[in-house]
């Protein structure tokens, strides 16, 4: 058996033919580098601008809602100004009226003294009496809005001393031409002396009046103290 000789070293041409070949899009990448690169900046700038006109769109519809909502706002608060002016239009006799016969504002129990007088030498009526009670806050039945204000009543007993029915009624009539207020109760009675003189009283009548009036709360007193 004949020795074995050492293997001859490969040729560059077989070294050559046992490298893997390129794929085809590698090896032509350099024609299409330029274009790629382009079409590469071109994609981000474009993404880049839809992103910013996304939010610059996004900036101006919240701008717009925000304008919408104060224009709303001011709508609404001329809508309002608009309502109280024809509120005041419409109540501002009444709020006058109702200032003159001492409904508003603070209590002139010297008012009430006066009309009573005034009424009684008018309709030539017999004396009567009368007491009036410290002022009290007033409890309606119901809620009423009476804004910052508050209503507060004075209750005043009255004896009178009548011809017939109507003088009670005259006295009350009249007197709600001077003020403001409710008749708790009343009573007429026949006269226990009645007397042969043309003037002398024929009925007596007991009434309980609540006289009403809205003030502003008074400012609390401070104690100061050593």
């Amino acid at each position: 058996m004949d020795a074995m000789s050492p293997a001859a070293p490969a040729t560059p041409a077989a070294r050559a033919g046992a490298r893997v070949p390129l794929p085809y899009w590698v090896r032509y990448f350099a024609l299409i580098r330029p274009a790629a690169i382009t079409f590469a900046v071109t994609a981000i700038v474009t993404i880049g601008a839809v992103v910013t006109s996304y939010w610059k769109l996004y900036g101006a519809r919240q701008h717009e809602l925000q304008a919408q909502g104060a224009r709303d706002a001011e709508r609404q608060r001329f809508v309002h100004v608009e309502a109280e002016k024809q509120d005041i239009r419409t109540y501002q006799p009444l709020y006058v009226e109702l200032r003159r016969r001492g409904f508003v504002g603070t209590e002139n129990r010297l008012d009430w003294v006066e009309a009573i007088r005034q009424i009684q030498e008018g309709r030539k009526l017999l004396p009567l009496t009368y007491q009036i009670e410290p002022q009290q806050t007033y409890k309606l039945t119901g809620p009423v809005a009476t804004g910052e204000y508050q209503l507060r009543g004075s209750r005043m007993q009255v004896h009178m001393d009548l011809l017939h029915e109507l003088d009670l009624i005259n006295f009350l009539v009249d007197l709600r031409q001077r003020g403001v207020f409710t008749v708790q109760d009343c009573s007429i009675k026949r006269a226990t002396t009645a007397g042969n003189t043309a003037l002398a009283p024929a009925l007596t009548a007991d009434c309980t009046l609540n006289w009403l009036t809205l003030t502003t709360p008074a400012a609390p007193r401070h104690q100061g103290g050593i």
